[in-house]
């Protein structure tokens, strides 16, 4: 197999492990970890359409919709109307807002797992490659 090809192997297979992991130690506290990327991504940049929460996650339309329906039967997020009439905003409820702590302390203490023995260089200089990466794919 050629570099290239074990990267992308690679950057999958960390990815689909990461994402096993992350799930058993979220779903006793009621959430996945792909609602937790929707989650983050709300805390961190405020209320968000459909559209902008799919382009930035890169889920198709179909999956965000199922997702975020879940999400809202769950109370963890709204729908609040946009500037325009067919486009509504997608905002953290004040009961994901109180739980986000919890939510969190579990997913650092499963990154802390994860990056035992990775030293803060490394992180930086995958930081840089995967931005890189991204900026490439669009």
């Amino acid at each position: 197999m050629n570099k290239q090809s074990e990267l992308f192997h690679s950057i999958n297979q960390v990815s689909r492990h990461y994402s096993k992991i992350l799930n058993e130690n979220l779903v006793p506290l009621g959430i996945y970890s792909a609602q937790w990327s929707i989650i983050f991504l709300l805390k961190r940049d405020g209320a968000l359409s459909q559209k902008e929460i799919s382009n930035y996650l890169g889920v198709e339309a179909p999956t965000m919709t199922r997702t975020l329906i879940r999400m809202e039967k769950s109370g963890w997020i709204i729908r609040l109307p946009g500037k325009d009439k067919r486009e509504k905003k997608i905002e953290l409820t004040e009961a994901a807002l109180n739980e986000y702590p919890v939510w969190l302390k579990v997913v650092r203490k499963t990154e802390d797992e994860v990056l035992h023995q990775v030293l803060d260089e490394e992180i930086d200089d995958l930081l840089k490659l995967t931005q890189k990466l991204k900026n490439n794919l669009g």
